[in-house]
């Protein structure tokens, strides 16, 4: 078995290790005190504001206590669409309390959360970070009894299933049987010149969604003459209906853990990290046994995989609770301890990265990839998907559809096939990756996946979703949530992205009510891309592309929404909402 090597890794003392240091005392004691803030300054040297500031910036670390079972209920479109309200109601009936607080005996604290990453499998929560799918009112009522007699979240905790579909004919990448340590000695056989030159062949970009060719991040790192280097996961998926990286860390994290390793060998790194989402926490034990089985196999460590002078070893940090740290600069000021807030750009990752030193940041989906493609050779790999898309992708489906999970697809499939396949039910409006990304309406049904750019017939670049929305479900409700997720998650750093998403978020409730007059779709349209066009970074840049592409595609919603009599007097009562409490409470 190879030695445990972190070269590079500060001591407890250095502020790196803040993240971790704050999750001890969360779980420990449900919150961070004051007198947690005084001895962090005072152990990593820094001021308390400074330490104040780190804790209040992720959601999952808290001031106050937070109960004996911390309770996040995912509040998500697709869980509004599943039954998230009655779940809602009814944690709050059995637990005598409402969300944002803790109840009088200090058992159960309820918080709303956004996508937790099982929206094939909604409504769901997290129980003390394990995980509870597939919820109803009956349900949630014996969880909560259960727990009150004594038992352990841990022990109680569903296992979420994996629900993977792939091509016909066996054309499966991801999915197939890997034997460990091979792609590895390939690399060593090929050179580090020869691992470039195949990623090359097979024109894998970031599956991240950003598209970068991978040969070209790996080589830049590559030539950087500053040691020590470093290699990121970013295993950080905080897009809502997006799902992959779980499934593939739950059946193929072995081919994760050979791809750091196949980067770390390229570009001459020391150091693996796996910045892993706090929602993910309960994944961390299969992650740390297929690291320890690297050791134990010698393929970490000392010498890894025999390769004489290839010293390489990976750790884990886990997040908590920050949709802005999937943007890479954010990820690695939060892995350094502090506020997950994205850097000015004057430098790219490959050069100064983590510490300032050379780093290569991918995510899960690119590193599989990367030890599968060495696996079988480029050739073959190629021979999948179609010319100028090589190869399969993977994407999570969740949504008005019978089969939700995660598609592996061969590039060039139709938007229409997919939905055949998940047996999508009335598919009126599809969101492709997330939020961010781009909505498309069924005229468009037979454009292809893929990575190219077709004259007249624009493919979808996809980066890792398709949430599927019946022609029952209100457009308006679905951008709304969107917009407040967006809303919440900004890191405030800059005016319009945190400014800009609260006016929409207004707007929109107008809209919804039947309150707009005919400017404020042109209103609407203008803040999305002020926003669009002066954010910062990747969050406020693609927050209003849902927005922008539902006002040109879906014109006729927005235009039936008017209030084409408008004086300025008029007022929507909302009955549902002003007897909601009494319904609730004298409900027979």
């Amino acid at each position: 078995m190879s030695e445990i090597l972190f070269p590079s890794l500060p001591t407890d003392f250095s502020q790196t290790q803040m993240l971790n240091k704050l999750w001890e005392l969360q779980i420990s004691n449900n919150f961070i005190s004051d007198k947690d803030i005084d001895n962090l300054s005072q152990q990593y040297k820094i001021s308390k504001v400074e330490v104040e500031g780190v804790v209040s910036f992720y959601h999952f670390f808290h001031r106050k206590p937070t109960g004996k079972f911390t309770i996040y209920l995912n509040n998500s479109i697709v869980s509004e669409m599943k039954g998230f309200q009655r779940v809602k109601e009814a944690f709050e009936r059995e637990t005598k309390t409402s969300f944002g607080s803790v109840d009088r005996s200090g058992n159960f604290g309820l918080f709303l959360t956004p996508c937790i990453g099982l929206s094939d499998q909604e409504p769901a929560a997290l129980i003390n970070f394990y995980p509870f799918t597939h919820l109803n009112s009956i349900k949630v009522k014996e969880i909560i009894h259960a727990l009150l007699n004594g038992s352990d979240p841990a022990q109680l905790c569903d296992s979420p299933t994996s629900n993977i579909y792939t091509p016909a004919e066996n054309k499966t990448v991801f999915f197939k049987e890997f034997p460990d340590g091979e792609a590895l000695k390939n690399a060593e056989k090929m050179g580090q010149s020869g691992v470039i030159d195949t990623l090359k062949k097979s024109e894998l970009t970031g599956r991240g969604g950003a598209n970068f060719p991978t040969h070209l991040k790996w080589n830049l790192a590559r030539s950087q003459k500053v040691n020590p280097k470093y290699v990121i996961c970013n295993a950080d998926e905080g897009e809502p209906g997006t799902f992959k990286d779980r499934v593939l860390i739950s059946t193929n994290s072995k081919a994760l853990i050979e791809g750091i390793l196949i980067c770390g060998y390229t570009i001459g790194a020391t150091e693996g990290i796996i910045y892993l989402r706090g929602e993910y926490r309960w994944l961390e034990p299969k992650l740390n046994k297929a690291i320890d089985d690297f050791r134990k196999d010698g393929l970490l460590g000392k010498d890894c995989g025999n390769i004489k002078g290839f010293d390489f070893d990976i750790r884990i940090q886990i997040g908590a609770g920050s949709y802005v740290c999937g943007e890479e600069t954010a990820l690695l000021e939060s892995l350094e301890g502090k506020r997950g807030e994205p850097r000015t750009k004057w430098f790219f990752p490959v050069e100064r990265g983590f510490m300032q030193h050379p780093t290569v940041i991918n995510n899960v989906e690119t590193f599989c990839a990367v030890a599968h493609i060495l696996e079988m050779g480029a050739e073959e790999y190629c021979k999948l998907g179609i010319p100028g898309s090589p190869g399969t992708k993977l994407i999570s489906v969740s949504g008005d559809c019978k089969l939700p999970g995660i598609y592996e697809i061969e590039w060039g499939m139709t938007v229409a096939e997919l939905l055949e396949l998940c047996e999508a039910q009335d598919p009126f409006y599809i969101q492709v990756s997330g939020p961010s990304g781009e909505c498309i309406s069924m005229k468009e049904k037979f454009r292809r996946i893929s990575m190219l750019d077709l004259l007249g017939n624009k493919d979808i670049r996809c980066g890792g979703s398709f949430m599927i929305f019946n022609s029952q479900r209100d457009l308006g409700k679905v951008l709304l949530n969107f917009t407040s997720f967006f809303k919440n998650e900004s890191c405030g750093i800059c005016t319009p992205c945190r400014a800009g998403n609260f006016i929409i978020e207004r707007k929109l409730e107008k809209l919804i009510n039947g309150l707009a007059n005919k400017n404020d779709p042109d209103e609407l349209k203008s803040w999305g891309t002020i926003i669009k066009n002066t954010s910062r970074c990747g969050l406020g840049k693609t927050a209003t592309n849902s927005l922008i592409f539902a006002m040109d595609k879906f014109r006729d919603y927005f235009n039936n929404k008017l209030d084409k009599d408008f004086n300025g007097l008029n007022f929507k009562f909302d009955m549902e909402a002003a007897v909601e409490d009494y319904e609730k409470f004298n409900a027979p």
